[in-house]
């Protein structure tokens, strides 16, 4: 999540398949909804990688022209989880630009190579993985599969989430969403980190950009009680995170997106009413863009943000800022 929400709906990064593409497209905003392919579990009990794990260094990209100067994540790799689409994909494409190595990871795989053909159409270099950032196997084979592609990893953008439909109020929500949503949006950002830093730490240390939202940090009368109680834990484990390995090399710090345009969002402003509702709390009068969101997961993932850890960087069109907002 990506994410781009606007009280109850959001735009989300891929995940798991869901049931039937109608209940796909509309709880995790899959641009490819017609070719999707399950993901097989791997066999075996997942382990934590350690340091050594890895014993070649990164090696020496090979530049492709997408920019003819030298660019903010030079000769970096980056893995994105949720990439297969909006906010994920446009952060794929701006890192590439800036000179990054880009691991594409998404559970849709149609949706994933679309954005590594993106990127190479652009002069980049990318590579697609398959993933359900909640399973343990495969997020370790996730960060595996950037280690042997590109000889590192300097940049784990933690970006995959969910917000199904039925997420409500702490009255209404049923258990099984609430341990769903907890398990992709939180357990997730936990695997990511979990199987990351390692592979970080044996590259000489990066950024980790970890996704929460601005409900994490405001309440809403349009309840999404999973969603939320999700968010906020990213945020406090993106602290801890953060001043566990300050003085190791790891930077760690979360981007909090307001409403961020994308085809749901669209296709739900088509109602007055529910567009009434919502957008009158953005000061700046208009949902944000994806490229905009990926500007300022490029500030955290680059040297630019090099003395920040733990913070939180709220992108949200002055919501959280507002009392009374302008007509």
């Amino acid at each position: 999540m990506s994410e781009t929400s606007v009280g109850r709906r959001v735009e989300v990064a891929n995940l798991a398949p869901t049931s039937s593409p109608k209940q796909r497209v509309r709880s995790e905003i899959v641009t490819d909804a017609n070719s999707v392919r399950p993901l097989a579990a791997r066999g075996g009990a997942a382990h934590v990688p350690t340091r050594s794990r890895w014993s070649h260094p990164t090696r020496a990209r090979q530049h492709t022209g997408m920019t003819n100067r030298a660019g903010r994540l030079d000769a970096k790799v980056v893995l994105i989880t949720g990439a297969g689409n909006g906010m994920g994909r446009a952060a794929a494409l701006l890192f590439a630009s800036e000179g990054a190595r880009v691991v594409v990871a998404d559970a849709i795989e149609a949706a994933g190579v679309a954005t590594v053909d993106a990127v190479r159409a652009a002069g980049g270099e990318a590579t697609f993985v398959a993933v359900d950032v909640s399973n343990a196997e495969q997020v370790e084979a996730m960060v595996d599969h950037a280690m042997t592609s590109y000889g590192g990893l300097h940049v784990l953008y933690n970006n995959a989430g969910i917000l199904p439909p039925d997420d409500a109020g702490v009255v209404d929500t049923p258990e099984a969403t609430w341990d769903r949503v907890l398990e992709v949006n939180l357990k997730g950002v936990f695997l990511g980190c979990r199987y990351g830093v390692p592979a970080l730490l044996a590259s000489g240390g990066g950024s980790i950009v970890n996704v929460s939202s601005v409900v994490a940090l405001m309440g809403s009368a349009v309840p999404q009680i999973a969603y939320t109680a999700s968010k906020g834990g990213v945020l406090a484990l993106t602290r801890e995170l953060a001043v566990e390995y300050a003085r190791q090399g790891i930077r760690a710090n979360a981007l909090c997106p307001g409403p961020i345009e994308t085809p749901l969002l669209m296709e739900l402003l088509q109602d007055p009413e529910w567009a009434r509702r919502r957008l009158v709390h953005i000061p700046m009068g208009r949902p944000g863009q994806a490229e905009e969101l990926a500007r300022a997961a490029l500030f955290l993932a680059s040297d630019d943000s090099s003395f920040m850890t733990g913070s939180t960087l709220v992108v949200d069109g002055g919501i959280s800022a507002a009392y009374v907002t302008p007509e």
